[in-house]
């Protein structure tokens, strides 16, 4: 075996030897899939933690006898059995679990691939040992054989005499926190995925890519940590609660039980909650849940830690983070023309606003590669038990005040989107940062990170449920410069920003430009009954206000004439969203799509397709020319606009639009309000 290290694998070796292995070794003892990473790596870590060919050589010897000789494949449990027998006592590798029976009132353990279903095991072992009993654990299970078992006629021979789980017997943090000073933050960041198993380097892991793969981790160091994770199949969504780490759990598509999860009603035993540090739902997108009534106690858990079960002994509370995982099966932009981003989730939940709400962090698996062979590391990264250890000692710490060091938050972040926010900046902290020495830029891009997918869960939530989940424009503010930032989703900035399907009522697309600046304007109007007042939010500055203010004055003193008796403005509360999709500063010139997009929100009006609006509507009624007429239908036209009005002013600029422009999008004008509604309104 040809050892070839980097510069990354030398200085890993110099200040973790003893803690590191060559991940492509796994692959070399070509064992079957039921053994996990995390049981491979523990037998190879310390034979194998150098850079020897010949130590390398003669450790994977050695493992590869033990596996031989102790680990089970599950067409091997007869001859298991028969070893058991003959030696009396026998030491081997295998997943145990155990189950009480109450009719005999006593525990059994079940051996995986050895194909023991009824072994005695005693009750301080599994006292013990209480994850056992919730999924199981991989272990190097110490059997003894005695025929002299019997319950009635029954002979039970086969006896668990003792555990040890497969993890490190004992931990201290401060060697990886003391030597994490030793590495830049991209080469910490590098280890951290080469000991998840992930090369860096391989083509298509940008640094966004890096920063997501890493954020997979945030569960395992930040408690009762809420993940969804949706995206194509083979881009390695459940490996690293699988694989990775003795901490975590995963339970398949409908499995999921109150006693399993929360409490036995029969035992008072926690379950899972109390058990893991994360529990995942592997099949998200199936049934998640056996008993309809583990959803209600499922939200309770998530947004607080805690729950309450009638006879339990009142409130519970737990740390696991839960993880959502499934496939979608669709482009990301079929998804959100058509639904939205829970669509693909069970029944039971992708509906349920309330559940969905207490997601703190989706991230989007669409954005992931396919894992193939190129992807898979095979340099040097922190053992997995080791690893794993180094995860779990960091859950004791917090560091959910950082933002307030550099940062506040927009007004329009609730309390229940803060929260999220300030967990996911902790945990990115946790992980790149485990000795605490961080900046304000490192803190900046967690932050624009955490935003990002709070963002999406909350973008999501109001198109499930509308005006209650209306305040989506997340920001935060620089507090040394009072510079406010907002952050935006890049599926919303895909090459057709503009929706090809009729816009919702409410909704309507412009662009504005100074000169310098030109940006890609949403305009979303919810309608709702009231008193006449105007909410106008999503953006700081003065000039696009100014338009919106002005169209509302101008329809409330022209009512009879825009209006009908039933649909007066004194009616109804209305609240405009100004949303930059493209660019960051939004000008004047947006009165016209403001004007469109209350009236139809008004009338419950659909739009046309992929329908843009240019100008401005003056108090007294006048429509205003569209300044950087050329610019900004161009940019509307590249961003998925196949029908832009713009004011009758504009004409004799038409032929200044670039053929590309003109054969791709339709450029009507419009001399007043009335010919204006008449060419956006969706004919029934």
């Amino acid at each position: 075996m040809s050892i070839i290290l980097d510069a990354l694998d030398e200085k890993l070796l110099e200040h973790f030897r003893g803690f590191v292995v060559k991940k492509d070794l796994v692959q070399v003892l070509k064992v079957g899939e039921n053994v996990p990473v995390f049981v491979l790596e523990y037998l190879i870590a310390n034979s194998c933690s150098t850079n020897d060919e010949e130590a390398i050589k003669k450790g994977l010897e050695n493992v590869k006898r033990i596996l031989s000789d102790h680990y089970v494949n599950p067409e091997e449990s007869a001859l298991i059995h028969a070893k058991i027998k003959n030696d009396g006592r026998y030491k081997i590798i295998d997943k145990i679990s155990v189950e009480l029976d109450p009719k005999k009132d006593t525990y059994w353990a079940k051996l995986q691939n050895s194909n023991i279903k009824n072994a005695n095991i005693s009750d301080s072992l599994v006292r013990q040992h209480e994850k056992m009993m919730l999924g199981g654990i991989w272990s190097i299970i110490e059997m003894r054989y005695d025929a002299d078992i019997m319950i009635g006629s029954t002979i039970y021979p086969f006896v668990v005499e003792d555990i040890k789980p497969i993890q490190l017997s004992n931990f201290e943090s401060a060697h990886f926190v003391g030597n994490r000073s030793k590495f830049t933050k991209e080469e910490w960041a590098d280890i951290l995925l080469r000991s998840s198993g992930i090369e860096p380097s391989a083509e298509g892991i940008t640094h966004r890519v890096k920063m997501l793969l890493i954020s997979r981790l945030i569960p395992l160091v930040e408690a009762n940590f809420n993940f969804i994770e949706i995206g194509p199949r083979s881009t390695g969504k459940s490996y690293v609660f699988k694989e990775l780490t003795p901490y975590a759990v995963v339970i398949s598509g409908g499995q999921g039980t109150v006693a399993k999860l929360f409490v036995n009603g029969t035992t008072g035993k926690v379950g899972a909650v109390g058990q893991w540090d994360a529990i995942t739902f592997d099949e998200a997108t199936d049934k998640l849940f056996k008993d309809r009534d583990a959803v209600p106690l499922m939200k309770d858990y998530m947004e607080s830690g805690s729950f309450s079960r009638a006879g339990a002994g009142g409130e519970i509370t737990g740390s696991a983070s839960i993880v959502l995982n499934g496939n979608i099966n669709q482009p990301v932009e079929t998804v959100l023309q058509n639904s939205n981003l829970f669509s693909p989730l069970s029944d039971e939940v992708n509906s349920d606003t309330a559940f969905l709400d207490r997601i703190h962090y989706y991230l989007p698996g669409w954005e992931m590669p396919k894992f193939a062979p190129k992807h898979f590391t095979k340099n040097f990264g922190f053992s997995t038990d080791f690893f794993s250890e180094c995860l779990k000692s960091q859950r004791k710490i917090n560091h959910t005040d950082v933002i307030e060091q550099f940062f506040a938050l927009g007004a329009q972040l609730k309390q229940r989107d803060t929260k999220p926010v300030r967990k996911a900046v902790s945990g990115f902290i946790k992980l790149m940062h485990p000795d605490g020495v961080y900046t304000k830029e490192d803190v900046r891009e967690y932050l624009t990170l955490a935003l990002e997918m709070r963002r999406r869960v909350k973008e999501q939530l109001k198109r499930i449920g509308g005006m209650e989940f209306w305040d989506t424009n997340f920001s935060y503010i620089d507090k040394s410069t009072q510079e406010e930032t907002f952050v935006s989703l890049p599926e919303e900035r895909s090459s057709h920003l503009i929706e090809n399907s009729p816009l919702s009522p409410g909704v309507c697309y412009t662009a504005t430009s100074d000169g310098e600046n030109l940006t890609l304007v949403k305009i979303e109007t919810a309608v709702v009954s009231g008193s006449g007042k105007l909410n106008i939010s999503g953006t700081n500055s003065a000039a696009p206000k100014e338009d919106i203010k002005n169209t509302y004055q101008y329809i409330k003193a022209n009512e009879k004439s825009i209006l009908n008796e039933q649909h007066s403005l004194k009616n109804y509360d209305i609240s405009i969203q100004v949303t930059s999709l493209l660019g960051s500063h939004i000008a004047s010139g947006i009165g016209a799509a403001a004007y469109v997009a209350i009236i139809s929100g008004i009338y419950k009006r659909n739009l046309k397709p992929s329908l843009s609006v240019l100008g401005n509507i003056s108090v007294g009624g006048a429509v205003e020319r569209a300044l950087n007429f050329t610019d900004k239908v161009s940019m509307l036209s590249e961003n998925g606009s196949k029908l832009v009005l713009v004011p009758m002013s504009n004409l004799n600029e038409l032929q200044e639009l670039p053929p590309s422009v003109l054969g791709a999008t339709d450029v009507p004008f419009y001399g007043n309000n009335q010919m204006l509604m008449q060419k956006v309104i969706l004919s029934e």
